[in-house]
């Protein structure tokens, strides 16, 4: 039995998880409100936050576990992708933890972490994927879908070749002055509007990539001819707009995961990452389940957004394999 502390601070998020074995025992995040008013996160200030936050939510996570800090088998964190600054924050952390309390420390791979969230136990009816399955992630800065074999053995079938699709979400907000973080703001308008009130074209991308700046561009002049004629066009429509960009977006999405999993004839589905919170995305996943016969895994929306316990998960099963980090390993942006 193993017991372990993970950090999370790769973005703008500060969190904290202790995990025994694959159960959950406390994930503890605090999200900072100041990049609202930039609409967007500004990497000084989110370092600046982790400063001041990473202490008491460590303190509180490991309260709410029911532990003290020195039955912690190992501390875990997220090296990297992500902004630096704030991912020096963590990795300073848990390597001085680590020293204090005389434990190893395991790095962990954000994105990897992400799809190794579905491993996350909560209590003995959790299910989780079996191998090979293929899981969709979807952020604001990276969409792939990915083959695993193995909990580290993966194929990146497809991915991106620009913007990601969190990305292009969030940026259809900010040209419509919606607020920040875009992503829920048009999850929630979109419930009430048209998603066929308009038609955005979408890339003619080879085999399973994607590319969403083309989406994102259209949404844009599309915005530009209608405010010459309109000026408060968005105002009077932006229900339709959310749900017309939305649909656009998940649509493409589904259509090339469903085009790889049938290719590599995959039973077990799941989708990842901050965009699979979205409701469009959740739902046509499970319907393509459905029609398909797959076994789909939606995760919870707390292991959607940045967090802790998805760390911890992922050092659970380097824990199991004896890959412990280096201390002089340092954290990378890319």
């Amino acid at each position: 039995m193993s017991i372990l502390l993970a950090i999370e601070s790769s973005c703008d998020d500060t969190s904290a998880a202790v995990l025994r074995d694959q159960y959950l025992l406390s994930n503890v995040i605090a999200s900072q409100e100041v990049h609202r008013r930039y609409g967007g996160v500004v990497p000084e200030l989110a370092s600046r936050a982790h400063q001041q936050n990473i202490v008491p939510v460590v303190d509180e996570a490991v309260r709410q576990a029911g532990i003290e800090l020195k039955e912690i088998d190992a501390v875990a964190f997220t090296r990297g992708p992500g902004l630096l600054g704030s991912l020096l924050v963590g990795v300073s952390f848990a390597k001085g933890l680590s020293q204090a309390l005389e434990r190893p420390i395991i790095e962990v791979n954000h994105l990897q972490a992400h799809v190794l969230s579905h491993f996350i136990k909560l209590d003995e009816s959790t299910q989780t994927p079996q191998f090979p399955f293929i899981c969709l992630l979807v952020s604001g800065g990276h969409t792939q879908i990915m083959l695993f074999r193995d909990h580290f053995d993966y194929e990146i079938l497809g991915q991106t070749i620009d913007d990601a699709a969190g990305e292009a979400i969030d940026k259809a907000a900010k040209i419509m002055d919606l607020g920040y973080p875009g992503g829920p703001i048009i999850d929630e308008l979109a419930q009430k509007g048209n998603p066929d009130a308009y038609h955005f074209a979408t890339p003619n991308i080879p085999d399973y990539d994607y590319s969403f700046s083309g989406i994102k561009t259209s949404f844009l002049y599309f915005l530009r001819d209608q405010l010459k004629d309109d000026p408060d066009f968005i105002e009077h429509h932006k229900e339709d707009l959310c749900a017309s960009i939305q649909n656009t977006i998940v649509s493409f999405l589904m259509k090339k995961l469903e085009k790889a999993v049938l290719k590599h004839h995959v039973r077990q589905v799941a989708i990842a990452g901050g965009v699979s919170a979205n409701s469009l995305l959740r739902q046509r996943v499970t319907e393509a389940g459905r029609r398909h016969g797959w076994t789909v895994f939606v995760p919870q929306r707390k292991f959607c957004t940045d967090n802790a316990a998805m760390v911890g998960i992922a050092a659970y099963f380097k824990y199991l394999r004896g890959e412990f980090a280096d201390i002089s390993l340092p954290p990378y942006a890319r």
